[in-house]
């Protein structure tokens, strides 16, 4: 493993994204259909905010086991919105960022995603999961 390798490597360059106008049936829609468990809030191409799925299940009655159904209750989600759910004070990282940087920052912390912005746009978002399967790789070559 090299301590250098940028974080542009491994994170998701195809970016499921909201704007702060959407709702969270819309949300919970993408979160199922993409089976992904962040999804960056975003003005343009500004993050502004990260919705989790456990967000969602917070101000929600969803049934986690049951990711296959196409309904959702909207009566909860017509309550909140976007903005008033998503995390708002980010810590984001450049393309630059080693992948050993970005580790100890998720190992620090109490998230699990991490956007990842240069020059103000967001360009990727990294997750756990994509540290983890990293170190898979790792181990597999």
């Amino acid at each position: 493993m090299i301590d250098n390798i940028p974080i542009s490597e491994i994170m998701t360059k195809h970016i499921i994204a909201l704007n702060r106008t959407d709702d969270l049936e819309t949300a919970e829609v993408l979160f199922k259909k993409h089976k992904i468990r962040h999804i960056p809030v975003v003005n343009e191409d500004a993050i502004i905010g990260m919705l989790s799925y456990t967000d969602l299940l917070r101000i929600s009655f969803a049934d986690a086991f049951n990711e296959d159904e196409d309904e959702v209750d909207t009566v909860v989600y017509n309550m909140f919105s976007i903005d008033q759910v998503m995390a708002k004070n980010l810590v984001s990282v450049t393309s630059n960022t080693t992948i050993k940087e970005v580790a100890e920052i998720l190992a620090k912390k109490e998230f699990h995603a991490i956007p990842v912005v240069d020059e103000g746009k967001l360009v990727g978002i990294v997750t756990t999961t994509d540290l983890i399967n990293y170190m898979i790789k790792q181990f597999s070559s």
